[in-house]
């Protein structure tokens, strides 16, 4: 098992492909297609002067999507995966940050001058730059090689027992979450297929036979399935992999009921997504941890000097892994070691990792990381409002929902006039639910604005 993971780390996605060859594995695309496609990216990049080129790809197709990112690392692109659904300001950023020698995909963006610098990337192998939130306020991406990728994609299957992972994926794909279960499927010699969450209707369910595949939900899907009466459909999975946030009880015991092969795990963009997980029948004996530390990966909590904390004790997941990330597009300087995340949780006895929450201001809602300091920015910039304040409320069904306090500039400034004010420049995730108007901003003895406050409004406001 040992020697079959080395080879998974190690194989390029030529070697990938290959063992794939004659196989139908691909839900909705022929194999031979699918290799014609890597094939007709490859000699669109090898016409590129730059070396190594920088290749944003912004493709809704999904199947093109995937052939042009294992053509663009076997061409030693920098490939930057995309969201073809950005708003105005998120596309701006980006053309003016990246400047992509090429774009696929028919999202406008800035054209590359040649007066602007680009940040550096030092690598000249390939780099893969997923987007991630932060707690700056502005997009980040995580530089990942294709040997992170696979060591994830590697540690995985030997947690899983080495089978092929036959996958349905339902997460956008220039999410690591949505990323992952393709590259997984890809090395393991398993089926995949890909589709939005939307497409799962009764009438689609009903034609996936589910037996022996993975399936990765964020709780906010988990309940949606539950509540169209999916149970039943979910339970027939060999694993429903549960990340992106903490769950709640009542979600986990509604699973529990159910008898769904529930895994909750742990992971993020900068650990190729899965760190921790949960076995299913650890979960149906009733534990609602998120298991622990898969082959690759090594997690321990740490308090604020950095020394390790024993069982029971909440601080800050700290984690050693291969799949780590290798720094953040243009900013210098390595990750630490261990990485310190901006997730608080403890380990208890057996040494399963219990994710408690976030540290920073970061918002999860729905599996989304949202800065409030973007969302308040943007507030801003429409000219309406003198000040605001995003924060994050409980949500039973998102986890947490963006709420925004404002100062208006005038009587005439409404919620209704804000929402319109942002809907193009912002992605629907970072788009408050919960809106108030205020003639002040309660403040701290320091003067800085009181967001626990500010939460107690906008709490009472909704009620």
């Amino acid at each position: 098992m040992a020697e079959r993971s080395s080879t998974l780390v190690t194989a390029s996605p030529g070697a990938c492909l290959q063992r794939q060859r004659h196989r139908q594995w691909l839900s909705g695309c022929d194999g031979a297609t699918f290799e014609a496609l890597v094939e007709r990216y490859g000699a669109a990049l090898a016409q590129l002067p730059a070396r190594p080129a920088r290749v944003l790809l912004l493709e809704p197709r999904p199947y093109r999507f995937l052939a042009a990112l294992l053509a663009a690392v076997a061409a030693d692109c920098h490939v930057f995966l995309g969201n073809p659904c950005w708003g105005q300001r998120e596309r701006a950023q980006v053309g003016r940050w990246v400047q992509p020698d090429l774009t696929l995909g028919a999202l406008p963006l800035a054209p590359r001058t040649g007066g602007e610098p680009r940040p550096a990337i030092a690598a000249r192998a390939a780099r893969v730059a997923i987007p991630t939130g932060g707690s700056s306020g502005a997009l980040r991406f995580a530089l990942h090689s294709w040997e992170t990728l696979m060591a994830a994609a590697a540690g995985f299957a030997r947690y899983w027992g080495g089978v092929p992972a036959h996958t349905l994926d339902v997460l956008p794909l220039y999410h690591v979450s949505g990323l992952m279960p393709f590259l997984r499927a890809l090395v393991t010699g398993g089926q995949f297929a890909a589709m939005p969450f939307k497409a799962l209707t009764p009438q689609r369910r009903a034609a996936i036979a589910p037996e022996g595949q993975f399936l990765s939900l964020v709780p906010l899907q988990l309940q949606r399935l539950l509540e169209a009466g999916a149970g039943t459909w979910l339970a027939r999975f060999r694993a429903v992999l549960l990340g992106g946030a903490p769950a709640s009880a009542e979600l986990l015991a509604a699973a529990r009921a159910q008898r769904i092969p529930l895994a909750p795990s742990y992971g993020m963009t900068e650990t190729a997504a899965q760190v921790a997980a949960l076995a299913p029948a650890a979960f149906g004996a009733g534990c609602n941890s998120s298991g622990g530390a898969l082959p690759h990966a090594r997690i321990t909590v740490r308090d604020g000097s950095g020394a390790v904390l024993p069982p029971g004790r909440t601080g800050t997941i700290a984690i050693r892994a291969s799949s780590l990330y290798l720094g953040y597009y243009g900013e210098s300087g390595s990750p630490p070691d261990p990485f310190l995340s901006d997730d608080r949780g403890y380990l208890d006895a057996a040494g399963r990792l219990h994710w408690v929450g976030r540290r920073s201001q970061t918002i999860l809602t729905g599996g989304e990381s949202v800065a409030p300091e973007e969302v308040e920015a943007a507030l801003l910039e429409t000219g309406l409002v003198s000040e605001a304040c995003v924060v994050g409320l409980p949500d039973p069904v998102w986890g947490q929902a963006v709420a925004a306090a404002y100062i208006p500039r005038s009587p005439q400034v409404t919620t209704e006039r804000l929402r319109a004010a942002i809907a193009r420049g912002l992605s629907a995730c970072k788009r408050p639910k919960t809106w108030l108007a205020l003639e002040r901003l309660p403040r701290t003895d320091r003067g800085k604005r009181d967001r626990t406050r500010i939460a107690q409004l906008l709490e009472r406001g909704r009620s």
